[in-house]
């Protein structure tokens, strides 16, 4: 308890303190009257004080005229008759019906960017045929990718059997060179049995010529088939280069025209672009609709001002932004409630502001009472002030 108190105390002191902000403390006491500069300071004072307060008070006038107006004509339109009510409130349902479309629009999330929308309006009238050529880009650019990819496969296959035949014709090549020296080895050692050791031969040189012409005549055959499957196969394999470089030119002029289609249109694909054209078109609906009911709003706007002109209302247009308070009786006492709170705190600063420069006023006045060897230095300087 003994801490509360204490907190209690503390905001009292703090409470009167801020109190003795507000006053406007006059001291003469220590001012010398009779010197030129403390009396010039003292007198000027008070005619700032007098000069901030009337200042404040002009701009506090005019707002709280302003609201009274306004509650003036708040009590103009309870007062209408009941048909005439009614036709005000059709046209003010009409406006905050087509204001809520407007907000509906505004407040839609995902809405497409104005960027987007002004490039598609421009090339609207190509873009269906730019989707349609971009599909076909695509699918040719994979046919044609689908092509490259089969003629490598066969390319290596041919370029793996060259290389096999290489292979064999080398094997080849090699073994006709060891049969010719197995044959040349086997003539000497058949010299040296004939002519040496004196034996018949006869038999070995049939056998050795016959086994020599036999197995030279399957390494040349199987030699000149290997060359020309070897030919045959460069051929294929030109053959597939010349066609490969078609497929690729084809290939290069169908991503370029891609390519610059997906930068003519600013997209990653047709069925980017796709999905974009068919937001652009529910886009154009909906800026469509918007546009007809702020058109129509604005025309309510126009109608209601009129309507409100007919009466004594010092100010039609204020209720432009407010229309659903000529609907709600709630929303009228809630306006109502919060403009008398603010006249009141109007009204506060006004009468603060009026005592202050009647305070000055009269300090002044009691200043050239009191001193009447310079009551017209005062005066003069008052009628000063005031042409300034």
């Amino acid at each position: 308890m003994g801490f509360l108190s204490k907190i209690f105390r503390k905001r009292k002191q703090l409470e009167s303190s801020t109190d003795d902000w507000e006053n406007v403390v006059y001291e003469r006491d220590r001012v010398d009257f009779r010197d030129d500069g403390q009396r010039n300071r003292y007198v000027t004072g008070c005619l700032e004080q007098m000069g901030e307060a009337s200042r404040e008070l002009n701009l506090l006038t005019g707002e709280y005229s302003l609201i009274t107006s306004y509650l003036t004509d708040m009590e103009e339109i309870e007062a209408l008759p009941e048909k005439k009510r009614e036709e005000l409130n059709g046209i003010a349902s009409r406006l905050v019906a087509m204001e809520q479309e407007g907000n509906k629009y505004r407040e839609k999330k995902n809405r497409m960017t104005d960027v987007d929308y002004y490039r598609l309006r421009e090339q609207e009238g190509e873009i269906q045929e730019g989707i349609n050529k971009l599909k076909e880009c695509e699918e040719y650019g994979e046919k044609i990718k689908h092509d490259l990819r089969r003629l490598d496969m066969e390319r290596h296959a041919y370029e793996f059997r060259r290389q096999e035949l290489e292979t064999i014709l080398n094997n080849l090549r090699g073994m006709s060179v060891i049969f010719v020296t197995a044959f040349v080895l086997c003539l000497v050692m058949l010299l040296v049995l004939q002519f040496v050791f004196r034996m018949d031969t006869k038999l070995g040189y049939l056998l050795a010529g016959a086994v020599v012409a036999v197995a030279v005549t399957a390494s040349w055959v199987k030699y000149t088939d290997g060359e020309n499957e070897l030919r045959r196969v460069e051929i294929d394999i030109n053959k597939l280069i010349q066609l490969q470089n078609k497929v690729k030119i084809r290939y290069v002029n169908n991503r370029n025209l891609t390519d610059y289609l997906y930068m003519k249109y600013s997209t990653e694909s047709a069925a980017a672009l796709d999905r974009l054209w068919k937001k652009y078109q529910k886009e154009k609906e909906e800026r469509r609709e918007y546009a007809e009911a702020e058109s129509k709003a604005e025309y309510y706007r126009k109608q209601l001002v009129h309507e409100l002109s007919r009466y004594r209302i010092s100010s039609p247009e204020r209720w432009l932004g407010q229309p659903e308070a000529l609907l709600d009786k709630r929303e009228m006492v809630e306006i109502r409630h919060n403009l008398i709170l603010r006249r009141q705190a109007l009204r506060k600063q006004m009468d603060y502001n009026h005592n202050v420069a009647e305070s000055a006023r009269k300090e002044i006045m009691d200043v050239a009472e009191k001193y009447p060897e310079f009551a017209s230095e005062v005066m003069g300087m008052v009628e000063q002030y005031r042409a300034d």
